[in-house]
């Protein structure tokens, strides 16, 4: 399971860190990712990170603005979110792809499961 949480409300130009804790499972051997979704949108891909390899991989829309990190010692995968815009308002999920040791990054939907409940991230103009 995962659970994740961190989200708010934001004025433009602001930051939020989401985290994202897992349990019931060896974290450091899987691939984690985020994704978002507003309202009457398609649930779409943030970022992802690697159990071992040190490159990320980003949606154009948010590289250079959003940094994921995780700490295997406390099982937890953050999204450290700097300049919001109000186009990233959403409801924000983590989620786990199940290979483990997975070599390659998706930036698939139907590769994860596990999804967290979302944490609701609103930027204000």
């Amino acid at each position: 399971q995962v659970a994740d949480s961190g989200g708010g409300l934001v004025q433009a130009g602001g930051s939020l860190r989401l985290s994202c804790v897992a349990s019931g499972r060896d974290f450091n051997i899987y691939n984690m990712a985020w994704f978002r979704q507003s309202p009457g949108e398609e649930r779409e891909f943030v970022a992802a990170i690697s159990w071992g390899s040190p490159s990320p991989i980003y949606a154009t829309s948010v590289q250079g603005r959003f940094t994921i990190s995780r700490d295997n010692a406390k099982n937890t995968v953050y999204l450290q979110m700097n300049s919001l815009k109000p186009e990233d308002t959403a409801v924000y999920y983590c989620a786990v792809d199940p290979r483990s040791w997975a070599m390659i990054l998706s930036r698939r939907r139907d590769v994860y499961d596990n999804w967290g409940q979302g944490t609701q991230v609103t930027v204000s103009s």
